[in-house]
């Protein structure tokens, strides 16, 4: 599993990117999301792979934030509004690179800590 990170995190972003190349291996991470920010990890996918991304928000505020899953094409796969935790799965229709992406750009003063699972 290829994980990559990205966003408007601040410098909790490069926090995150740190976390993500350290568990590079893993399926499981758990990173600082601050208020008013957005991060998005890409993964590389072959076609007929099946995938389950599961979340969780484990601290900060109202313990909700925004997911969003997008195929290669920029096709939205999956898409949910300040959800505490969820879990998707899909089957990969075409080979390439998948982004999900946590926001938590609807809050002014709290940041939270997400915890995601991806396999």
């Amino acid at each position: 599993m290829l994980l990559r990170g990205s966003g408007t995190a601040g410098p909790w972003g490069w926090l995150t990117l740190l976390l993500v190349a350290c568990a590079a291996r893993a399926s499981e991470i758990t990173f600082e999301l601050p208020d008013n920010a957005k991060q998005c990890f890409y993964e590389e996918i072959v076609q007929g792979t099946k995938c389950t991304l599961e979340f969780q928000v484990i601290t900060g505020g109202h313990y909700d934030v925004d997911c969003r899953l997008e195929g290669p094409d920029g096709a939205v796969l999956y898409k949910e509004m300040k959800k505490q935790y969820d879990s998707f799965t899909f089957t990969a229709s075409r080979n390439g690179t998948y982004k999900f992406c946590f926001s938590n750009e609807f809050s002014t003063f709290t940041h939270k800590t997400v915890y995601f699972d991806f396999q």
